[in-house]
């Protein structure tokens, strides 16, 4: 070997000895390298240099300075390998020259070259030759090593490939790279073979090396990117051009035509990509929209819903009543059509992802079907705390209406009574009555109070009911207390006027010595009797409220026990008339005049008689009141009957046909079209039977219509059977959904109905709990039953694929996608990058241009519109990052 000595060696390419002797005897001529080719590599090698360097927007001039520092030589391996070297060092010191030389003269070796006698000082120093070799040595390991056609490699590849593609045409001989190229002809021939637009072969001459070259040259500079690194008159006045010169030339034809036929299969492949990821992209735009819009509407609602704001009058809370049942008939039906639309819509998305290779789709923060279902199921929680809050605060203002009523009849006969009590218990009248006045006073004082104890009972019931008023938040409360309060505090005043007239009576009483027993027992009599007709009247007239038949029979049976004492009463009228006749025929028989009425009490006979006349009148209306209401709650037990019949056969048919559609999902006898058709007549009979549930709601609403909260003659509510409608309606659309996906997967796996029908049985087997699902060990079973395997890592692993949500359960779909996941064949990430990577001629990015050149417009606009900006050194601005993109695209990392 002389003092230059370099040998190759690939990890791909082995040479034999002869081709080893040939490189050596290269080698040794460069000692005394032809000045002539020395100028042709200079020009060649620095154009092939300048090609990949105008990439990083730089470029060399004197091919042995240029590189001396090394900073253009690192660059010039990053950009031809696309791989990051170490940081330079920015000194301009030898030592710092050196360094960064070396790491260049590192990294080739790195890749599989061994580089004997070349080293970084004869580079720093400008060793002419040495920068030559060199870079000799990087064109044959990136241009020519990778060169392989019908099993050669390399040189001899690339000659095959000359060979091969000028053999048609008359006056070309390819047989080596040097003498075979002086004429042009050869050269002229490639670029005619490929792009016969360019150059017109037929004109051309033979005669003519030096056009043919220049014609060549100037082609392959202007429409096909090569740049010129040869002078034709160098080559035709050369009798041997310089080989490594031809050789780099003509590599650039081979890397520029070689790559047309895979940039077209890359372009096609990616544009299969993007059509399959935007469809995918739209369907996840129209799930997040419905989802948000759905979303929406039940956060709107809630509120409503959610707002127990009591209104103050029946009428007001009515009207609340019937809007919540609009909202229930018009306003919710539609919402659980979209809530089972979207549930729909996402299972089939996600079956497509699956089928195209693709990570699976994961909505929004908040977003996602069991969001969905959380939401709807806090909105149906507070829908029935509504209804519930509704029908108490009707109960409430009922009852309500029925105290207030009832505190102003018993306030209004006390303050009737009591009109006038104040001014006769501070009357002085007895300072100047005479014996009898006196004794008349005192007995009539204490008839008085008689009736002023008889009263007491009834300002302890206003009492009592204007406390209950207060503790049910009556709206009109302040007028009641201040009512009550006046009642009371006007009770209290006559009790202490009371006692004070007792005790200055008591101090005459010593005076008074007789008194008129017959008026002293009319009115002790009377008194008693007027009360008991007062509470009788008081009794007659009182309003009452029942909820049945049972209740209303013990009001009957209350007024038929008073109506049986109304003889007994009769008795004791008759017995006060008699000692009212009593006094007349005293007075008659004596002569004695009777002046005034009775000293002992206000009662007459008169007001007895009134009174009695009076209760006998309300007695019959009491009766046809009675029976009136008989009438009514007859009428709600009717509506009790109608609606519990209805619901009895209602519930256990929806009960029914849940029961049937499990089974038709889990029958293996018939194709999947078939399961499909029995479905939609499922389907289809379950739509015709929405008229009977239209019917119950009336019933139902004619119930509440007449306040009927309880039916003892049924145990379904509607809330039962709406709850029991809703979810027939979306079981049988997620079955049927269920059905759509496995014939989608059927078609898209090529599935036949057999082995459907053998995954169908052999999930039914072991899902061991009837329920459409599989258990973890269960699904362990079925898998061995199968003939796997399974240790607990590979069992692990495949159960990340059937339950990536960790739910505990493995589906039939996710089970069938298990089973044919293997039989798949999907485009990979790697696939696309390694797509991008022709289109982009070996650089890590990829520019706007060559994306519009190469993709049709609208995939190469969508490219653009998402591919991030390329952070690497040295690349044009505007640059794309299509391996970040690339791995997007199949969910590794973010787009």
């Amino acid at each position: 070997m002389t003092a230059i000595e370099t040998q190759v060696q690939y990890s791909s390419y082995m040479m034999t000895t002869e081709e080893y002797m040939i490189q050596e005897n290269d080698w040794d001529r460069d000692l005394l390298l032809d000045p002539a080719w020395e100028k042709q590599q200079r020009k060649t090698f620095t154009a092939w240099c300048n090609s990949h360097l105008r990439k990083a927007g730089t470029q060399i001039e004197n091919i042995e300075e240029d590189f001396r520092n090394g900073l253009k030589l690192m660059l010039l391996l990053e950009v031809i390998s696309g791989e990051r070297l170490p940081k330079p060092d920015k000194g301009k010191m030898r030592f710092h020259k050196i360094a960064n030389v070396n790491k260049a003269l590192d990294y080739i070796s790195s890749k599989g070259v061994k580089l004997v006698s070349i080293g970084a000082e004869e580079i720093v120093d400008g060793n002419a030759k040495m920068t030559l070799g060199m870079i000799w040595t990087i064109i044959l390991r990136f241009a020519i090593q990778d060169i392989s056609v019908e099993e050669t490699s390399a040189k001899e590849g690339l000659l095959l490939w000359c060979q091969r593609k000028t053999a048609p045409y008359r006056n070309v001989n390819v047989q080596n790279f040097h003498i075979s190229w002086k004429d042009g002809l050869a050269l002229c021939a490639l670029i005619h073979r490929h792009r016969p637009d360019l150059i017109d072969y037929a004109k051309l001459r033979k005669d003519d090396p030096i056009g043919n070259l220049n014609t060549a040259f100037e082609v392959a500079e202007k429409y096909l990117d090569i740049p010129k690194m040869l002078d034709a008159d160098d080559i035709v006045n050369t009798p041997k051009p310089d080989e490594k010169a031809i050789m780099t030339y003509v590599s650039c034809f081979y890397h520029a035509f070689a790559g047309a036929e895979q940039a077209e299969t890359a372009a096609n492949r990616i544009c299969k990509v993007l059509a399959v990821n935007q469809e995918n992209e739209k369907l996840m735009e129209e799930y997040e929209k419905l989802a948000s819009e759905l979303l929406v509407w039940i956060q709107r609602t809630i509120p409503w819903l959610e707002n127990r704001v009591a209104e103050q009058t029946m009428q007001a809370m009515q009207q609340k009543l019937e809007d919540f049942r609009d909202y229930r008939r018009v306003h919710k039906p539609p919402k659980v059509q979209e809530k089972c639309q979207l549930e729909i819509n996402f299972n089939t998305l996600q079956t497509k992802l699956r089928l195209s290779n693709r990570p699976a789709f994961m909505p929004s923060e908040g977003k996602m079907v069991s969001d969905i279902a959380n939401a709807w199921k806090g909105l149906e929680q507070v829908e029935k705390g509504y209804e519930e809050w509704l029908l108490t605060e009707i109960r409430r203002l009922e009852r309500l209406d029925h105290l207030a009523e009832k505190f102003k009849q018993k306030s209004t006969l006390h303050e009737s009574w009591t009109t006038g009590k104040v001014e006769l218990l501070s009357q002085k009248d007895y300072e100047s009555a005479s014996l009898m006045e006196i004794r008349a006073l005192m007995r009539k004082h204490e008839a008085f109070e008689s009736d002023l104890a008889a009263h007491q009972d009834r300002v302890e019931q206003i009492a009592a009911i204007a406390q209950e008023l207060n503790e049910l938040d009556f709206y009109d409360a302040v007028t009641i207390n201040t009512r009550c309060q006046g009642i009371c505090d006007q009770w209290d005043n006559l009790g202490t006027l009371t006692q004070k007239r007792r005790e200055s009576l008591e101090r005459v009483e010593k005076l008074w010595e007789t008194i008129d027993q017959l008026y002293l027992e009319f009115a002790k009599r009377a008194a008693p009797f007027n009360n008991w007709m007062d509470g009788a009247m008081e009794d007659l007239q009182d309003m009452f409220i029942v909820h049945s038949i049972e209740e209303i029979q013990s009001l009957i049976t209350a007024h038929d026990q008073f109506k049986a004492t109304l003889p007994e009463a009769d008795k004791e009228r008759m017995a006060i008339m008699g000692i009212h006749n009593e006094i007349l025929k005293i007075a008659q028989t004596y002569g004695i005049k009777i002046v005034g009425e009775n000293p002992y009490t206000v009662l007459s006979q008169q007001d007895i008689s009134n009174k009695w006349e009076a209760v006998k009148q309300l007695v019959p209306m009491r009766d046809q009141v009675l029976q009136e209401e008989v009438a009514r709650q007859q009428s709600n037990e009717r509506l009790r009957r109608q609606f519990a019949g209805q619901a009895n056969i209602i519930g256990p048919w929806i009960q029914t046909k849940m029961e049937e559609i499990s089974h038709v999902s889990i029958d293996i006898s018939g194709s999947l079209e078939d399961q499909m058709g029995n479905l939609k007549t499922y389907e289809q009979n379950i739509i015709n039977y929405k008229s009977n549930i239209d019917k119950l709601e009336g019933d139902h609403q004619l119930s509440q219509e007449g306040l009927i909260f309880d039916n003892k003659h049924t145990n379904y509510t509607m809330e039962h059977v709406r709850v029991g409608w809703e979810q027939l309606l979306t079981t049988i659309a997620r079955t049927i959904n269920e059905i759509e996906n496995q014939i989608l997967t059927r078609d898209a796996k090529g599935i036949s109905q057999e082995q459907l029908n053998e995954f169908r049985a052999s999930f039914n087997h072991f899902d061991r709990k009837r329920n459409g699902m599989m258990d973890p060990d269960d699904f362990r079973a079925c898998l061995i039953s199968m003939g796997y395997d399974l240790g607990e890592v590979e069992f692990a692993r495949i159960m990340t694929l059937v339950d990536p949500n960790n739910t505990g359960v493995v589906t039939f779909q996710a089970f069938i996608d298990f089973m044919t996941r293997e039989t798949a064949e999907t485009d990979t990430a790697e696939q696309v990058v390694a797509s991008f990577k022709i289109l982009a001629s070996d650089k890590a990015y990829i520019t706007v241009e060559e994306l519009r050149r190469e993709l049709p417009p609208e995939q190469a606009e969508y490219c653009i519109s998402r591919m991030t900006k390329y952070m690497g050194g040295e690349a044009p601005p505007g640059s794309l990052d299509y391996i970040s993109f690339s791995s997007a695209l199949y969910g590794e990392s973010d787009l």
